[in-house]
Formats: structure tokens, sequence, C-alpha cells
């Protein structure tokens, strides 16, 4: 099986496990605690991702220019300040340090 062959069946894994969710009973989400877990199991794997993209490198803890680039963003989402300006103002924090020798 070549890498083409895991990545097609693999999509058709995740293709059938979002439509089965649609055959999902309404009444398995009804009520109020059901549903704050719900919204809480989703936003702590966002948060999960984002660490383990920020932090890892392989098996290893790296912290480098992607640390405070990550901060960066944060302060300007606590900000509301618009997703795109954020983006660039996170890319220009990780290659100015970069750029200067301070992080990897």
């Amino acid at each position: 099986m070549t890498l083409w062959h895991t990545v097609l069946l693999a999509s058709i894994i995740v293709l059938a496990l979002k439509l089965a969710g649609y055959s999902v009973p309404a009444a398995w989400f009804a009520g109020e605690r059901r549903s704050r877990v719900l919204e809480l199991t989703t936003i702590s794997l966002l948060a999960a991702l984002a660490a383990v993209q920020t932090l890892g490198q392989g098996e290893l803890i790296v912290v480098d220019a992607r640390v405070p680039a990550m901060a960066v963003a944060m302060l300007m989402f606590w900000a509301k300040v618009p997703f795109i300006v954020v983006i660039i103002a996170a890319a220009l924090t990780a290659a100015a340090l970069r750029a200067l020798g301070l992080a990897g």
C-alpha cells in the first residue's frame, strides 16, 4: 500500500465518520449539560492541536519562534483584531525572531 492509498483510505474513513454523525438522534444531544460537554470537547481538542503544533517537533518539546508568535496571536485575538491581521503579525513575529537569531 502506497502513501496515496493510505491517504485515500483515511479520507474515506473520515467522510464515513462524518456522515455517520448525521445519523445520531438529536435526543442524544438534548440537555444543557450534554450540550456544554460537547462544546468544551471541541474547544479542548482544538487547544491540544494548537499546543502540539506549536511546541512539538517529533517526540521533543521545542521552544522556538513559534511560541512568541502564538503569544502575539493570542493577545491579538483577545483584543478582537481581524483574523488576517493576526496571521500576518504572528508570521512577522516568528520571521523577525528567526532573522535576528533569537529563536531557532
